[in-house]
């Protein structure tokens, strides 16, 4: 994103501009109250089809329990299906060892309490991948605004002390905004094989999540 205010090309016009650049951050932290959830099964057969078809019966059945637990089928996605041959090297030798079939799926959890027990369901039912987890907000967009507002204010807050301290005067709407990219927090590992040694319910604690945002700023100064 580019700002250019309306006066800006006069100063352009210039041979000489005093200018302050700044880099301005904003953050809000908030509770989440969505998850996605990136989880699925991994086979190996030695015919491709066969892999395939044992793949299928297991992704059905994770699929048919998550369904039943309330995820509407619209936020189970697949994401990845690959199909790879595996080897084994024996002497310098190597030795086909049959295909492996992977199927991921993306799940959204609307009810963010009901994430140990989605990823429990999905692993009872053969998951054997759990790659992480997103915490989330239906309102990210409206945080995103609030984080980008409080870059502008900080990167205000920084070229106004660095005038006061020169000892000049900050005209207050800078000549130039450019939005850099904004980010939250990243996904959690997990390891699916701890989950099946488990009967508890996976504790999932989703603390809170901070969207950043941060912008480069010209001021003019006199």
């Amino acid at each position: 994103m580019y700002y250019y205010p309306p006066y800006r090309n006069n100063y352009m016009s210039n041979k000489r501009m005093n200018i302050i650049s700044v880099f301005g951050e904003g953050r809000v932290s908030v509770q989440p109250n969505m998850a996605k959830v990136t989880l699925g099964a991994s086979t190996e057969a030695m015919d491709v089809t066969q892999a395939q078809n044992n793949n299928s019966i297991i992704i059905a059945r994770i699929k048919e329990a998550l369904k039943k637990l309330g995820v509407p089928e619209q936020q189970i996605q697949t994401v990845d299906y690959s199909i790879f041959p595996q080897y084994d090297y024996k002497d310098g030798e190597q030795i086909f060892r049959g295909y492996k079939v992977q199927h991921l799926l993306l799940v959204t959890i609307e009810h963010i309490e009901n994430t140990g027990i989605v990823i429990d369901t999905a692993v009872s039912n053969g998951a054997n991948i759990v790659s992480g987890i997103q915490f989330t907000t239906k309102d990210a967009d409206q945080f995103v605004q609030q984080a980008l507002s409080l870059a502008v204010v900080n990167s205000f807050q920084k070229a106004e002390t660095i005038a006061g301290t020169l000892g000049v005067k900050l005209i207050k709407t800078p000549i130039q905004v450019i939005e850099n990219i904004h980010q939250q927090g990243a996904p959690i590992p997990f390891q699916a094989t701890a989950f099946a040694k488990s009967e508890a319910a996976t504790p999932i604690q989703p603390g809170t999540i901070e969207f950043k945002s941060y912008i480069t700023a010209e001021y003019i100064y006199s």
